[in-house]
């Protein structure tokens, strides 16, 4: 019994090193990794569109409450105002996030939102936001103690450049497009600025003067691009804090008119 064992267990090392022999003769391949899945790019064209319809515009924008709010007043200061933003404009840059010409800050989280609606649709959102009325935030008016600004307050360096820009380089001022009280202008689709998150202006005005873009029509980001250039990281910080509290002077008189009559 006990040979019978010895020869049963030599027979198993036996097998062992064939497996072993046949193992050191076979290259092992690895299965790769699935490669992940890529949004695929859409050809949107807006010129096929009417104007948009703001009542359907609110059933569609309904997804869009989540990050900026149910009127396009986000609460978090990183999602942009849309509230009173021109109907083109916004309809423009959906089109932009869904065929992936806007690519850069949060725009993998937009583009499944933009692939979803239709041309039309985007339209129908831009509507309905337009016809929302802006908030804004508060200006920061801290005191500047060092550089060019020294002794200026930090929002009046933004003011500066916004009604009357640097002529001696070549800065115009940012109102020449955007309006006194940074309304905008949709004719050209021309953004309203004013009371604009600071967080997402200064964001966007960082990409403008990097002047990385992919867009296939760049006329109006190459505008922004070249004002961007010149702009120092204190200038867009002041003029976007600037921006975050410019609005109406309307606006005032009749929250203080409001705040009366409680």
């Amino acid at each position: 019994m006990r040979h019978a064992r010895v020869i049963a267990l030599a027979g198993l090392a036996v097998a062992v090193t064939a497996v072993a022999a046949y193992a050191a003769q076979t290259t092992v391949v690895p299965i790769p990794d699935n490669e992940p899945v890529q949004e695929q790019p859409l050809e949107v064209d807006l010129s096929k569109t009417h104007w948009g319809d703001a009542e359907a515009g609110a059933t569609a924008a309904t997804t869009c409450a989540a990050c900026h709010g149910a009127d396009g007043n986000p609460s978090d200061p990183m999602y942009p105002r849309l509230a009173g933003q021109s109907e083109r404009y916004i309809a423009r840059q959906l089109a932009l996030f869904a065929s992936g010409e806007r690519h850069s800050g949060l725009a993998a989280v937009m583009v499944p939102f933009a692939q979803s609606l239709t041309p039309q649709q985007m339209r129908d959102v831009g509507a309905y936001f337009a016809r929302q009325k802006s908030g804004a935030g508060v200006a920061d008016d801290a005191e500047i103690t060092t550089g060019p600004y020294a002794g200026m307050k930090f929002y009046e360096v933004g003011e500066k450049l916004y009604r009357s820009g640097d002529a001696e380089r070549g800065i115009p001022a940012c109102m020449a497009c955007h309006g006194p009280s940074g309304a905008g202008n949709p004719g050209p689709a021309y953004p309203h600025v004013g009371g604009q998150m600071s967080e997402y202006t200064a964001r966007r005005l960082e990409e403008f003067r990097a002047g990385v873009t992919s867009e296939r029509d760049p006329a109006l980001f190459n505008i922004m691009a070249k004002v961007a250039s010149k702009l120092t990281d204190e200038e867009i910080g002041a003029l976007s804090s600037y921006l975050q509290g410019l609005h109406d002077r309307a606006d005032d008189v009749a929250a203080a008119g409001a705040a009366g009559r409680q």
